[in-house]
């Protein structure tokens, strides 16, 4: 009975070694997929947002986070100016611009005929 005890265990090997690793390496490649698939797409699209908030100028056509459409008309080191109508200025936050119209021309200024 003691040999057939003995025939069942691990035949004197090291608890812990080469199977030790083994088990590690699904949570390193759970780890590379994430990193992959949700952080690094992530830190380019911060870092794509940071390089278009530092190269507004006056002029440029935004849209903000909220939704509004305007034009720059002033800048600050952390708010922007926008003319969404007429007359009619907001201050907002650089943060919350979401975009830049491409191709957007400045409106021409206004003439009045008599």
């Amino acid at each position: 009975m003691v040999s057939i005890a003995y025939a069942m265990g691990q035949g004197g090997a090291p608890e812990g070694g080469a199977a030790g690793y083994a088990s590690f390496i699904p949570l390193v490649l759970m780890f590379v997929i994430f990193y992959f698939l949700l952080i690094r797409p992530q830190q380019k699209r911060s870092k794509e947002h940071r390089t278009l908030i530092a190269n507004l100028k006056k002029g440029d056509r935004i849209i903000t986070s909220g939704g509004l459409h305007g034009r720059v008309t002033g800048m600050d080191e952390t708010t922007l100016t926008v003319e969404i109508a007429d007359k009619v200025r907001v201050k907002i936050n650089r943060a919350n611009v979401a975009g830049v119209i491409a191709g957007a021309t400045p409106a021409p200024a206004e003439t009045k005929t008599e």
